[in-house]
């Protein structure tokens, strides 16, 4: 079932077309709105914000975010003794944060508007884009001279989708599966008071053509594809 699944999946991404990312029963059994990053505009932002409604957030890869020199935010907050118990914590599921810092490329007005908000993601797409072609200073230069933080998107990177199996992995993950750079943007999917339930999610996907896939079905594609990193 996974095959069919993913593909169309991958089809949505690879057009700019939302995808509904559904991590596991038992972990978050949350679904997300994924779109790919170089395909961000406002519009897309608008749509994250009014028909998802969680933190709107930009992912790629730690290996990128290491070689930028961005460490996770956990760490960050580690080297500050009254703030250490904080990132010692850990919620329900027990997964370490993706989180490293908040930016705002320096183009921006003041960084939240869906306009502002696509710039900074799209500019972060070429970051990435530099880096995983091969132009590794050129990359740690544009982002040292181009964004300021904090600001209004997060940057998350993704760890190995056999380490964690949070919607970071998975969204990085089915790019790498479309043959697109692991470069995403997403947002939870949030209903009054609550995360958006799964059955919920259904009939949305149903409704609007959407595709809607699995966490466990990312990894069996990951894992068919040879594309499951083991660190």
């Amino acid at each position: 079932m996974w095959r069919e699944e993913v593909e169309e999946a991958v089809k949505a991404l690879r057009r700019g077309v939302p995808v509904l990312l559904y991590d596991s029963d038992g972990r978050e059994e949350e679904t997300d709105m994924v779109f790919y990053a170089e395909l961000i505009d406002p519009w897309r932002v608008y749509l994250l914000r009014t028909m998802a409604g969680g933190l709107i957030c930009y992912a790629t890869i730690k290996e990128v975010t290491y070689g930028l020199g961005i460490p996770f935010g956990d760490d960050l907050l580690r080297l500050h003794p009254g703030l250490k118990p904080l990132a010692q914590k850990r919620l329900f599921y027990g997964d370490r944060p993706a989180f490293t810092i908040w930016v705002n490329h320096v183009s921006v007005r003041t960084g939240v508007s869906d306009d502002d908000r696509a710039k900074t993601i799209r500019q972060l797409h070429e970051v990435t884009s530099m880096y995983l072609s091969g132009d590794r200073e050129g990359a740690r230069k544009k982002f040292v001279e181009e964004f300021q933080a904090p600001g209004h998107v997060p940057l998350l990177a993704a760890r190995s989708l056999e380490e964690r199996r949070g919607h970071t992995e998975l969204a990085t993950t089915l790019a790498l599966i479309a043959g697109l750079k692991p470069s995403v943007a997403f947002a939870e999917m949030l209903t009054q008071g609550r995360s958006l339930r799964l059955d919920e999610a259904a009939k949305l996907s149903e409704a609007t053509g959407w595709p809607l896939v699995r966490g466990d079905w990312v990894l069996e594609a990951c894992r068919h594809e040879g594309l499951c990193r083991s660190g």
